[in-house]
């Protein structure tokens, strides 16, 4: 299978100086290494072609964010397999064979994650994917050893091969003729859990999504947007509510809207007790983008097919903050 690893950047030279030789030193599969560049303004591509010649660049016109990005990106790149892998990762030795080695093996296995964590606490998941991604019955995200902002410590726990329901886009390895059979990533999320719809939609298609805890691969995070930034809470709030609006089946979705909608409000009144109103406002604008693109969406959703079955937990957010069950294993 012909393989090319994608390494999304926008003005990221510090970090493709810092990361970029550890995917080159661990190629031992003789991949193809590609920078899409969604139009930098600094150094960034002179660098690569100076110093990493073997590195392929694809240009972008603009900066589409995570989704345009790659969608224009990928147009230009042929491949079995696509590796989306953020410019902030550090990869180890041999974590590639064992992921294509289930491509090989597992024909209708279209997605898959390796295990991730913290680079700056390399004994802790870390919180973009973990150990794998669920979703629970109100569209609320979270994964094996990541529980809202409870982060488990790498045990060795979660270092098997099995069924996921989303893979992180920090590091996703997706089959280039489904990636494009799905159209790609949705381009009005712009940037956060774009990948969870695409995996959704991939399952709503008959697709299975793996996580291989035998491939690890180190991940920064918030190096585009760190946790505290408004903006973020404005994209996940919305993008969440978008995912939930096009994915989830008929008989459901007007309940789990509306349940989504009254736990965002309380989230905003806890942002408020806790001193931080300006993520009680991102939560607000991301309610009113999404009203304002119901109509949209709506249309989104007419093209595409829904199917139930695929919610590992009833409500995290019962589990987690009524239950008190803070570890994977727990619930």
């Amino acid at each position: 299978m012909k393989t090319a690893i994608v390494i999304l950047n926008w003005n990221g030279r510090k970090l493709l100086e810092q990361f970029l030789p550890s995917i080159i030193e661990n190629n031992s599969n003789d991949a193809e290494i590609y920078v899409a560049d969604n139009n930098s303004t600094d150094t960034s591509i002179d660098f690569v072609r100076k110093n990493f010649p073997t590195v392929k660049i694809v240009k972008n016109e603009s900066n589409g964010g995570y989704a345009k990005g790659y969608n224009d990106a990928l147009k230009h790149i042929k491949a079995d397999i696509y590796c989306l892998i953020n410019s902030d990762i550090e990869v180890t030795k041999n974590w590639l064979p064992p992921i294509l080695e289930v491509f090989k093996n597992e024909e209708n296995t279209t997605i898959i994650q390796p295990k991730l964590l913290d680079f700056k606490d390399k004994t802790k998941f870390e919180y973009a994917g973990a150990g794998g991604g669920f979703i629970d019955k109100f569209g609320y995200p979270y994964c094996r050893g990541r529980i809202f902002n409870t982060i488990e410590t790498d045990n060795k726990q979660f270092n098997d091969i099995t069924e996921i329901f989303w893979a992180s886009g920090a590091c996703l390895f997706i089959r280039s003729e489904v990636f494009h059979k799905l159209n790609g990533f949705d381009e009005d999320y712009f940037a956060h859990q774009e990948e969870i719809d695409l995996c959704w939609r991939a399952k709503n298609n008959g697709y299975n999504i793996k996580y291989v805890g035998n491939s690890t691969v180190y991940h920064v995070g918030g190096a585009t947007l760190q946790e505290s930034n408004p903006h973020k809470t404005y994209l996940n709030f919305r993008n969440s509510l978008f995912n939930i609006l096009k994915n989830t089946p008929s008989k459901t979705l007007i309940f789990v809207i509306l349940t989504r909608l009254i736990l965002d409000g309380i989230a905003g009144i806890k942002f408020i007790i806790e001193l931080k109103p300006i993520h009680f406002w991102s939560i607000l604008k991301a309610h009113f983008s999404f009203y304002k693109n119901l109509p949209k969406f709506v249309k989104k959703r007419k093209k595409l097919q829904q199917k139930s079955g695929y919610y590992k937990h009833k409500s995290i957010v019962w589990q987690y903050f009524i239950l008190g069950k803070k570890m994977f294993k727990d619930l």
